[in-house]
């Protein structure tokens, strides 16, 4: 009994061995693939840290504890750099909601048991509703968008001049051929009539000929 379980194991084992076997004959080793510097962060730094594990869709508190709104969003500049939250306050389930901006320097961020608590110390209920709304402005363009922008613009302006002067060639071009075409109809015309011509003239000199 003990040697047919042995068997049957070995067997198991062998036949399982055999496609593996099988797809690494038939499948060329894949070539290494060279992974290009200063893209990738393999590990997180010691110093930075997550927005969302963080301040992003956290609860934000005021210096008495008690909750006043909740982070939606981050403002970044054009260095790539956070400068502040956006926070939707007051409402009732997103209902009537307002959205007011705080500096990221204003806010105090901790972790205490395994757990983030955001405090905003400088404003109160009464404070965040005098708020006015955050005026959403559309950012400046930056100096790569201008290039890019530019690029455009005279690639545009390339494709018509082109389009423009192939179109001048062509209305140019065309009295030019047609009369081209004419003269060599003429020409056409006149050699034909001089062959004709040539031809009948050999005829009759070979005619005499022919009755001797």
């Amino acid at each position: 009994m003990k040697k047919t379980i042995v068997s049957l194991v070995a067997l198991a084992a062998v036949v399982a061995t055999v496609p593996v076997m099988a797809q690494q004959k038939g499948k060329a080793p894949a070539a290494p693939v060279e992974i290009p510097r200063g893209v990738f962060i393999e590990q997180q730094p010691g110093d930075v840290y997550l927005a969302r594990n963080t301040v992003l869709f956290a609860k934000v508190r005021d210096s008495s504890g008690k909750i006043i709104g909740d982070v939606e969003d981050l403002l970044i500049n054009d260095r790539n750099e956070v400068v502040g939250v956006l926070m939707g306050v007051g409402g009732f389930l997103g209902a009537g909601e307002k959205r007011i901006a705080v500096r990221l320097s204003a806010l105090d961020v901790e972790e205490k048991g395994g757990k983030t608590t955001v405090t905003l110390r400088a404003a109160t209920r009464d404070i965040v509703k005098a708020l006015p709304p955050f005026q959403r402005n559309k950012p400046p363009k930056s100096l790569l968008d201008r290039i890019k922008e530019k690029a455009q613009e005279l690639t545009d302006k390339t494709v018509d001049t082109s389009t423009d002067a192939a179109q001048k060639a062509r209305e140019q071009a065309g009295p030019a051929l047609e009369k081209a075409k004419e003269a060599a109809g003429k020409a056409y015309e006149q050699a034909k009539d001089a062959a004709g011509q040539a031809m009948e003239k050999a005829k009759e000199a070979a005619q005499p000929a022919t009755k001797q």
